[in-house]
């Protein structure tokens, strides 16, 4: 009975085993981006050799092409501070219209961290807010946005995250849209450069992010003062394109910057630099446009998800509304080979069915002394 007991169990835990681990990383597990972008402390670079800079992790690639021409602890998983903005802007932008009256909230003027000066009461556009969201880094910009779209903070917060898997950026993980240090919140320079890539591909993002000034309106509506756009590249560099600078005491400096020269468009970021980042982001930049020809990819950018079909309407009881076009269509297949069927059948067979008969078993064996115990009595 014992060793029927644990061939039962030995069984069980041979077919479940190798089945959900096979189902929690399908594929093979290597970096995002290529073999060469982990995340060690290690400058990888092909045909020259790059600048030495003080952050901690960056990268130098073409958003164009895609291709990741320099790369240090890519995919080291750090504190972005404020250029999470970038993907609070890439959830915010196509949901929000520009021209929508927003009232400044208490909680608006309240919150802390770096503010472009949004109070309660005054009447601001969507359009405004997100100049203040780029140029000044403004918190309150950011909740304001937050709370004029549907759910708040809370559902923003889940489209970022959603948002951050879609375009794979696998090591962001999104709690605070304003990009203060919190809990569980962290990035990486590889998936910053994924947000500049799919934020300067939106005419508005770009627009945003190249802006130098803007006007806010003071209290009272008595005139309006200038905001300056916190990133240095754009005021001093050839090309400049901006992006989104970062600050915390935790973070550090953290930095995305692109520029266009020559009909190539690059973008750097960087993380938990001390300080100078703007003469570093401007040193590799500089490099990269310089050795261009001589370089070799590291790694590549990857693209985006497939965009999943849009929600079928529905009338107002509730129901889904069929899709004239796609309502009669054969649902898809996919042909399985004799492995993956029967790897696919046991995924659907539920978990505890594998434990239950090695636990009938058990009550059986654990049953029997009793019964000979009374008998010898």
């Amino acid at each position: 009975m014992r060793l029927l007991l644990t061939a039962c169990a030995t069984t069980a835990l041979v077919v479940a085993g190798p089945l959900t681990a096979t189902a929690a990383g399908q594929g093979p597990q290597v970096p995002v981006g290529g073999d060469l972008l982990t995340a060690k402390p290690t400058v990888v670079a092909k045909g020259a050799t790059p600048p030495a800079v003080q952050a901690s992790a960056y990268v130098v690639a073409d958003i164009d092409t895609g291709q990741v021409l320099a790369a240090k602890a890519p995919h080291a998983k750090l504190r972005p501070a404020s250029t999470l903005k970038a993907l609070t802007a890439l959830v915010l932008l196509p949901r929000l219209k520009k021209t929508d009256p927003v009232i400044g909230s208490d909680a608006d003027a309240g919150i802390v961290g770096s503010k472009v000066g949004v109070y309660p009461g005054l009447r601001y556009t969507v359009d405004l807010l997100f100049q203040g969201m780029f140029l000044a880094s403004g918190n309150d910009a950011v909740h304001a946005l937050c709370a004029h779209d549907r759910g708040g903070v809370p559902a923003t917060v889940q489209r970022m995250n959603a948002k951050a898997k879609e375009i794979g950026a696998l090591d962001t993980h999104v709690t605070d849209p304003t990009g203060l240090d919190a809990d569980g919140q962290y990035s990486s320079a590889y998936d910053l450069a994924l947000f500049a890539k799919a934020g300067l591909a939106r005419q508005d993002f770009a627009k945003y992010a190249a802006t130098k000034y803007t006007n806010f309106p003071n209290v009272g509506n008595k005139g309006t003062y200038q905001v300056a756009n916190q990133n240095k590249l754009l005021f001093g560099y050839d090309g400049a394109l901006g992006v989104k600078t970062g600050y915390t005491t935790l973070a550090r400096n953290t930095f995305i910057g692109a520029a266009r020269r020559n009909g190539h468009t690059l973008v750097v970021t960087m993380m938990n630099a001390p300080h100078g980042i703007t003469e570093d982001a401007s040193n590799l930049l500089t490099w990269t446009f310089t050795n261009y020809g001589k370089l070799k990819p590291v790694g590549t950018l990857v693209k985006p998800a497939a965009v999943p079909p849009k929600a079928q309407p529905q009338d107002r009881s509730g129901t889904t509304k069929p899709n004239p076009g796609t309502a009669r269509q054969p649902q898809a297949r996919t042909a399985l080979n004799p492995g993956q069927a029967v790897q696919s059948l046991a995924f659907r067979v539920p978990a505890w069915a594998y434990a239950a008969p090695p636990v009938l078993l058990l009550g059986l064996f654990l049953r029997r002394p009793r019964t000979l115990r009374r008998r010898r009595h």
